[in-house]
């Protein structure tokens, strides 16, 4: 992971921690799931990867913030090193970089724009929800996004009533192939993500941990398959 990532991250992160060092024998997911719901159940693990990707995409819209500032994914004046990055036309259509369903193939069936911002955009996410209805592009997106940060975070009640399995493909490759997303666009991206997580007062190493993980799984093109979600393969 680029120094600049991890200085950033780590920086901001120790600005305040809710708890002392996590036990390594419990998972991220399970372990601030206690620290910030108190109850340790599929439905909190579920709300806590809702309250950190919502913030992650939006900017923080909940107290307190741990005088953290999240400028959010959709933030169309977002910057990363120093460089200018707008996220928002990958969410809201304005690009053609989507995969139209689940064949893959350039010639027969090319990239699309899609909105992903019609489940009400915003508004939503404030009320902790993924969107105002459970049919829109939204919707899916911030469902998988819950599901696949579950599976990366070590939910112990992923796939149990409460906490529904990832829905979306598994070869995050295959997702993301017609986006071109250069270094600075990945670099803040996963940076909201660990923005979010010191907001709520995730530590440092653990931030550090899944940037590092997010980092290996979507900043190069040449890696070999690797399996995050075990039911949906590489």
């Amino acid at each position: 992971m680029p120094r600049n990532l991890i200085v950033c991250l780590s920086a901001l992160a120790t600005i305040a921690s809710v708890v002392a060092q996590r036990p390594a024998n419990i998972s991220i997911c399970d372990y601030y799931t206690t620290a910030l719901l108190t109850d340790d159940t599929a439905a909190n693990q579920y709300t806590l990867l809702t309250l950190l990707v919502n913030t992650a995409v939006i900017g923080k819209y909940t107290e307190p913030s741990n005088g953290v500032l999240v400028p959010g994914i959709l933030n169309p004046n977002g910057v990363y090193n120093d460089t200018a990055v707008n996220l928002l036309p990958y969410f809201n259509g304005c690009d053609i970089s989507t995969n139209n369903g689940t064949v893959f193939n350039l010639i027969t069936n090319p990239p699309i724009s899609q909105n992903f911002l019609d489940g009400g955009g915003a508004v939503p996410l404030m009320h902790n929800l993924p969107a105002n209805d459970t049919t829109s592009n939204q919707y899916f997106l911030l469902t998988h996004l819950y599901q696949y940060f579950g599976v990366l975070l070590g939910c112990s009640k992923y796939n149990t009533a409460g906490f529904p399995a990832y829905g979306g493909v598994g070869s995050m490759y295959r997702v993301h192939q017609y986006m071109a997303l250069d270094p600075d666009e990945i670099g803040y991206f996963i940076t909201q993500v660990g923005l979010s997580a010191a907001s709520f007062g995730v530590a440092s190493s653990d931030i550090n941990a899944v940037a590092n993980a997010l980092f290996s799984l979507f900043s190069y093109k040449c890696s070999p398959p690797f399996t995050v979600v075990p039911a949906q393969g590489k």
